[in-house]
């Protein structure tokens, strides 16, 4: 049997500010109510990465802590402020930041300003395409079992509660 190696077109491309890759802005509902814009998609690299233009609208708003066992993730801090909590260490990020968390180390955040931008990045892309389109069609805030469930369909555990600010 021969093994088939996927290629990639081999031209680049842009998207522009304040659109999304295929045209489609995913709307989370539910836990926040965060607005993502597929960047590189997960087809653009054969898996191999996909990221993301977030933004927050949720204050002391943030997912759950949780695990992706088999990615990476970085967020860029592109306004707003927020705060990180990665394995036991915590961090204060604002404009310009850049946080490293790596796979298998629980993680979540908080955004701490009315309204913040990020960019995400998932190496390798994993599930997340597919996460962040399933949280679009919550219209009411999922129960705490959805969640979990959630998460793990899409290779992720949940370990603990959301992040809170005084």
């Amino acid at each position: 049997m021969k093994a088939t190696i996927p290629t990639r077109s081999g031209k680049g491309f842009t998207v522009k500010s304040g659109e999304a890759r295929f045209g489609e802005h995913y709307k989370m509902r539910g836990v926040t109510l965060n607005q993502l814009d597929i960047k590189i998609s997960s087809k653009d690299t054969d898996g191999g990465l996909a990221v993301f233009e977030q933004t927050g609208f949720t204050p002391k708003g943030g997912p759950p802590l949780h695990i992706h066992p088999f990615q990476d993730e970085m967020f860029v801090v592109i306004e707003g402020d927020y705060h990180f909590q990665v394995g036991e260490d915590t961090y204060q990020l604002k404009a310009g930041d850049t946080i490293f968390l790596p796979r298998k180390v629980p993680h979540a955040f908080v955004q701490l300003t009315e309204k913040g931008r990020l960019i995400v990045t998932y190496q390798p892309a994993g599930k997340m395409e597919a996460f962040f389109e399933k949280t679009t069609t919550w219209i009411t805030p999922p129960s705490h079992d959805e969640v979990v469930k959630t998460f793990k369909d899409h290779d992720m555990i949940v370990v603990g509660p959301p992040l809170t600010v005084d």
